[in-house]
């Protein structure tokens, strides 16, 4: 006679599911993975006052009143002087490409307009295309800068107040003045759509067929390993063309998101990126043996890329470790890309970089996708 409950059953149920969760491995280490990964990354890579921002300093000069102001602002923090440039030309092409998030320009004449009180000023241009990435380093700008004056002035004491009184900081919001957060964030959510559907749908693709039975009438098609991871992923090109369709049309009509740059060159980066991501989920497809794992190691893939591309936390802002792990994800170059060309009217020479990089992951996408399909079938 069987009774309600029996210890002796339910023991037996929770043996069998621990042996079939220490066969799962991709289970098991999503279980330990994601809560590890979580809180290293929002424990130590996360910060909404990034500091050591790449700048560029624009002078003529080396007089001490320059020197002082540069240290100044070094001090903060803020500020790292990685670029001495002689015009504002090349000063413009570094922060449009992305190089520096600040222009910083000192007239050749400051040191004797400083002497003279004959009301000097300092130029300061950010790249407020990410607002909270400027504003933490231009709040502080004023009163640092007039000190650091003050403290270099050899006048009397009232010639010294009445000149760092008139000192000006001249602050230009590039890009984004107003600082709108949706000209950040919405051309970003382009890039975050279309890898969580390109990579999801087609990280499905091999083991769908394996789930339903239907592998063997695929190895038994004349085609090869090329031809049939190409015909796997060119439909999902359809799929992410409406999509794009979809988010660009609201971020001009929806949002008012500007749009300066080139279309041609904009769709030419989404189409290799959209490559990149449909390659890896047919990669992820190849070593995940069901759906579920397929699933599960897109998300794995997916939760680093959001917290380490620039998309939802500043990419300046995390330390080094992370900002080089930050790379290994298209997503970090294409959110570079979209970013400039919608927002900075960035050519193809300020955007060589991102673009190579997702050529790369292309290439080496596909070779891992092929490299794995012959494995797994033999």
């Amino acid at each position: 006679m069987n009774t309600l409950f029996s210890f002796r059953r339910l023991m037996a149920m929770i043996v069998k599911e621990s042996i079939q969760m220490r066969r799962d491995r991709i289970t098991f280490a999503m279980m330990l993975g994601v809560p590890l990964m979580l809180l290293i990354l929002f424990g130590y890579a996360i910060n909404q006052d990034p500091k050591g921002l790449p700048a560029a300093l624009v002078t003529t000069s080396q007089d001490r009143y320059t020197r002082a102001m540069v240290s100044a602002m070094e001090n903060t923090g803020y500020y790292r002087f990685d670029h001495v440039v002689a015009s504002a030309e090349a000063a413009d092409r570094l922060i449009k490409s992305g190089v520096v998030s600040f222009v910083v320009t000192i007239p050749s004449d400051f040191a004797r307009r400083v002497q003279r009180g004959d009301h000097p000023q300092i130029l300061i241009e950010a790249d407020a295309t990410d607002p909270s990435v400027a504003s933490g380093a231009i709040s502080t700008l004023g009163t640092v800068a007039a000190q650091a004056l003050l403290r270099e002035q050899s006048a009397e004491a009232l010639a010294a107040r009445q000149s760092t009184a008139a000192l000006e900081v001249v602050v230009h919001r590039l890009y984004n003045p107003e600082g709108v957060t949706q000209y950040n964030i919405v051309p970003g959510l382009l890039g975050v759509i279309l890898q969580l559907t390109m990579v999801m749908m087609t990280s499905m693709a091999l083991t769908r067929e394996t789930e339903r039975g239907t592998m063997e009438n695929l190895l038994a098609m004349p085609a090869s390993p090329l031809e049939i991871m190409l015909g796997k992923v060119l439909p999902f090109l359809l799929v992410g063309a409406v999509q794009v369709v979809a988010v660009l049309a609201a971020a001009r009509f929806l949002f008012s998101v500007p749009f300066v740059g080139s279309m041609s060159l904009l769709l030419a980066s989404i189409l290799v990126f959209v490559l990149a991501l449909v390659l890896l989920g047919y990669a992820i497809s190849t070593v995940a043996r069901t759906q579920m794992q397929a699933m599960q190691l897109t998300f794995f893939f997916f939760l680093p890329s959001i917290l380490l591309s620039g998309f939802m936390f500043p990419y300046r802002g995390m330390p080094a470790w992370a900002q080089v792990l930050g790379e290994i994800f298209p997503l970090t170059h294409f959110l570079r890309i979209i970013r400039a060309v919608m927002l900075k009217g960035a050519d193809i020479h300020d955007v060589t970089s991102p673009l190579i990089a997702l050529v790369v992951f292309v290439l080496g996408f596909m070779l891992l996708a092929l490299a794995r399909f012959r494995r797994t079938l033999d």
